[in-house]
């Protein structure tokens, strides 16, 4: 757990927030692109959370036992790489000077994975405040299930008034008072100012009594002032039962004579004359640029000393708690090795691979879930109130309450952008392989969060229930069209969308073997029958991303479908032979996977010159890079209807005999 450390002079820290003030500006001249304001006005209180509070180790980055520090403000990057500089970092000082440049450490926003220290990506507004629950909520979970005195270290954020404002973040911050995250301390930078001009003309509701209502600890202090934020940075350490807001009153660009405290700093450079004068106001009194005063780098040398003996003691406890709890640090272990047990791929592909019966995909997926929980401590997730819709409950577990989390069912609620970053969270500490499961119509409702899990290279779970037409009487509103699509042009995103009990299986094993992307899971609300499979196949070759399900040696004509589709157009195929056309069925439960085979391994499964018909129940868009130009695409071109699944898909043209009648007139 994190406590107060010993406090630094206020001299030094005042010399090191200068410093940050100067650094920033001068790497966003250099680049003529950034935002100066947000680190000039936040550096006093960025300097003393990083020398009083923050636990870290630079030469560590990674040490399981530290504090995180998420700069939700992305557009402030500049703040964050001064800090990591100046701390010991290995971001040299040529990295700052090589801001937002190509194949620079220092892009524009914080990336993970690029730069040691940065622990998740930010810059689209909301998604760091929302993440550090995620984050927040791991520690929790890390100490109920191993050592409280080990893991529930603290979780510190920078946010800004355009986080405030974004839907996402709201979601996860009532979420957080919920849960009573006692762990979380964000600074907000009240600077009074957006990119727009004055936050008056778009934002004025009290953040205060917001945070407030949400259950949070909320407190105000002048953010230039060392002593009051010292102080309520101890008072939000010091509140375990509740999560922490400071509200810190600051004045962006401060230092910059003509542009402090108006929209002209906020995005902008200051320009030569004007960084001049700024060094002149802030009392900088040292030629040349990019340079940092011999006191700062002795005072953060030694300030990363004093975090070093924290290191060596937590090291020392975890030891003593490995030799003493064996089995739970080989769980531990196991666990962020996030390593696939035999013995969970042989009873998920056995009790999936039998099912006889007719069955809906996220019936079959809920199975799957109750296997994959019971040999992974560290699958761990919940739905946006639909648990009982898109069957993610963990059975054999309780929920995750302010009380006890012990559980690893999250009750989202209804809040589908904040559980999608939240679940980002879970994954940045690669503990947790974490999902959260909504209808596929709302997939969009998380599509940032998506996006951001797939450039950040997460182990993000992300499944949808309801994936067609088939919802039926709800009607169109609830019926995804262009979803599956939609979802397959996110790169690094890889769409499983099984046809029965087997694909599931091998569907979810894919997806817990994609350690460095995210995965979506589309499942059905109808019941499909099992899939006949020929003779000698083998259940890997459903890891090609698309296989031959009937008529092998049939290379001319081709019939590729996905999930709810293959055994209609399986049926068609049958028809078809009987007319004298047989066709080749392919199963493509994963596209992205087929397209990361050779060119030969693509070919024998879809030859290169046969005639190709797709059938999905979702718009055509995208295949026909599958079919080609002169291939035939059925799909749903427009939105679905209020009337029962079975009218719908004769309606529609999603029955054995209507894709027959229509190959025939294409054919």
């Amino acid at each position: 757990m994190t406590t107060p450390q010993s406090v630094s002079g206020d001299q030094e820290i005042a010399l090191l927030a200068k410093t940050i003030r100067v650094l920033s500006a001068e790497a966003v001249d250099r680049a003529n692109s950034g935002h100066p304001g947000m680190p000039m006005g936040a550096a006093d209180y960025a300097a003393v959370l990083w020398s009083d509070f923050l636990r870290f180790d630079p030469k560590d980055p990674e040490w399981l036992g530290r504090d995180r520090f998420v700069l939700s403000a992305g557009h402030g990057s500049m703040l964050l790489y001064s800090l990591l500089h100046l701390f010991g970092y290995d971001l040299s000082l040529d990295e700052i000077k090589n801001f937002r440049q190509w194949e620079s450490r220092t892009p524009g926003h914080p990336e993970f994975g690029l730069t040691p220290g940065v622990e998740t990506t930010t810059g689209p507004l909301g998604q760091g405040l929302s993440n550090g629950v995620g984050l927040a909520l791991s520690e929790k979970l890390l100490a109920e299930t191993y050592s409280s005195e080990l893991f529930g270290s603290r979780i510190f954020g920078i946010v800004s008034d355009g986080d405030l404002m974004e839907g996402v973040a709201s979601e996860a911050a009532s979420l957080a008072g919920h849960l009573q995250l006692g762990n979380i301390t964000y600074i907000y930078d009240d600077n009074h100012i957006s990119i727009g001009g004055s936050t008056d003309v778009c934002f004025t509701e009290s953040v205060a009594k917001r945070f407030e209502a949400y259950g949070w600890h909320v407190q105000k202090c002048d953010g230039h002032n060392l002593g009051e934020i010292r102080a309520c940075l101890n008072a939000a350490v010091a509140e375990t039962g509740k999560p922490s807001i400071i509200c810190a009153r600051t004045t962006i660009g401060l230092g910059s004579p003509n542009k402090q405290n108006t929209a002209d700093v906020h995005g902008s450079p200051l320009g030569a004359s004007e960084l001049q004068l700024a060094k002149k106001e802030l009392g900088w009194g040292y030629e040349g640029d990019f340079f940092v005063p011999e006191e700062v780098r002795t005072f953060c040398r030694g300030r990363v000393e004093e975090k070093g003996r924290e290191k060596i003691a937590w090291n020392a406890a975890f030891g003593k708690w490995r030799d003493s709890h064996r089995e739970k640090s080989a769980q531990l272990e196991a666990q962020r090795s996030r390593a696939i047990p035999q013995a969970l791929t042989e009873e998920l592909c056995s009790e999936l691979g039998k099912i006889t019966d007719k069955k809906a995909t996220r019936e079959l997926s809920g199975n799957a879930i109750q296997i994959i929980a019971k040999h992974m401590p560290g699958f761990i997730g919940g739905s946006a109130d639909l648990e009982p819709s898109n069957k993610t409950l963990i059975k054999n577990s309780s929920d995750i309450t302010a009380e006890s989390f012990s559980g690893r069912n999250i009750r989202f609620g209804v809040r589908e952008h904040g559980m999608g970053a939240i679940v980002n969270g879970l994954a940045y500490t690669k503990s947790w392989i974490p999902y959260g499961a909504t209808f596929l119509v709302f997939a969009d409702y998380n599509r940032p969060t998506i996006r951001l899990a797939a450039l950040s290279h997460l182990q993000s779970l992300f499944i949808f229930t309801h994936d067609s037409f088939w919802v039926g009487e709800d009607g169109p509103t609830h019926e995804p069209i262009e979803h599956i699509q939609s979802l397959r042009i996110i790169p690094n995103l890889d769409v499983y969308r099984p046809a029965d009990g087997l694909e599931t299986a091998m569907c979810y094993l894919m997806a817990l073997e994609s350690t460095n992307r995210p995965s979506a899971l589309l499942f059905t609300r109808q019941g499909l029958p099992v899939l006949e499979r020929p003779t000698g196949f083998q259940r890997e070759q459903i890891k090609q991303g698309a296989y031959v399900v009937a008529n092998g040696d049939q290379a001319d004509r081709v019939i590729v479908a996905t999930g709810s589709e293959v055994w209609v157009a399986a049926a068609a195929a049958k028809i078809l032979a009987e007319k004298g056309t047989p066709f080749r069925v392919v199963s493509a439960p994963c596209l992205e996977a087929y397209y990361r085979l050779s060119k030969s391994e693509r070919e024998a499964i879809i030859p290169p010159k046969a005639r190709v018909v797709s059938l999905e129940a979702g718009i055509t868009s995208g295949w026909y890079d599958i079919v080609g130009k002169d291939g035939l695409a059925l799909g749903i071109d427009h939105y679905g209807a209020s009337a029962p699944g079975e009218v719908l898909a004769e309606k529609f043209g999603f029955t054995p005999e209507s894709v027959v009648q229509r190959v025939g007139e294409w054919f």
